[in-house]
């Protein structure tokens, strides 16, 4: 039965949405393990929503399939173009990781891809958002 799935809390994975230094008009999203151990068979779904210039829109849905993220890496999983941080986005994300398969939602919210919310970003030696 349901009540008898343990729900384990995800933690030690971040989402992370930086600009890229020598240009302005794409962001990165990346996805970094912070765990000492490496995660294995990582789904990233990602997809933005909201409203733009009065009218509800919505992305395609991508999925990005890693088999492996080793302890303490970072992996790249997508490009955004600035003209859609008005949007919602969410990254699903699913691992393996003891024996048991974890999975967590980020939701960048709109407005949050902005300067005054940025913090440093580990291992990138860079600032954006994120989502720990």
């Amino acid at each position: 039965m349901k009540k008898d799935i343990p729900i384990k809390k995800v933690e030690d994975l971040v989402v992370a949405v930086v600009p890229r230094p020598d240009e302005k008009e794409f962001w990165d999203v990346f996805l970094i393990n912070l765990k000492e151990v490496p995660i294995r068979f990582v789904l990233v779904s990602a997809r933005g929503y909201g409203e733009l210039e009065g009218e509800s829109r919505k992305t395609t849905t991508l999925r990005h399939f890693f088999e492996e993220i080793g302890p303490m890496q970072v992996v790249q999983v997508e490009p955004i173009h600035i003209e859609l941080f008005d949007l919602t986005h969410e990254f699903w994300v699913s691992f393996l990781f003891e024996q048991y398969l974890y999975d967590k939602k980020y939701v960048f919210v709109h407005g949050t891809m902005h300067e005054d919310y940025f913090t440093p970003i580990p291992f990138l030696q860079r600032r954006g958002v994120m989502i720990r």
